[in-house]
């Protein structure tokens, strides 16, 4: 199955547009990073400015039912191609209808043509449904991810 095609499960995935906002917005604040709509419009442009990200929006029926973020880069450590998942959100209402694995599978897929030797994704440690579904995908724990705010 590829992009822009429906599923025979009904799901639809392509890329997000700018007349998603309000979409992105509540599928991020889902994900638990708030942004308004015309915040949501802002990422969505800087995203498709930019030929090494894709923002990817599934639908049933018509209607914005999760997304997922990619970001294609390459790795000194590694010497190739990698990609990292930077969201993956489904709608409370769309669980467990094969939303969350079709994303993965079209990032995967955009992933692997883009000549992408490995892919990642992080989730916080409180989350253990999203650490299962990945690890039901197939991902494996890879590594200790730590942050730092840059204030000002």
């Amino acid at each position: 199955m590829g992009l822009y095609e429906e599923a025979p499960d009904g799901i639809r995935v392509r890329d997000a547009r700018i007349g998603d906002a309000s979409d992105v917005a509540r599928l991020l604040e889902i994900l638990g990073y708030p942004c308004s709509r015309d915040e949501a419009a802002e990422r969505i442009t800087f995203v498709l400015a930019d030929p090494r990200q894709r923002l990817l929006l599934a639908e049933i029926g018509g209607h914005a039912c999760g997304l997922a973020g990619l970001e294609l880069r390459y790795s000194l450590a590694r010497g190739a191609e990698q990609a990292r998942i930077t969201a993956l959100v489904v709608m409370p209402e769309c669980e467990r209808q094969g939303v969350g694995r079709r994303l993965l599978r079209e990032v995967e897929s955009i992933a692997r043509h883009a000549g992408a030797a490995r892919i990642e994704v992080t989730t916080a440690a409180s989350r253990d449904t999203a650490q299962s579904f990945y690890r039901g995908c197939g991902y494996t724990d890879a590594s200790l991810h730590f942050a730092k705010l840059l204030g000002d």
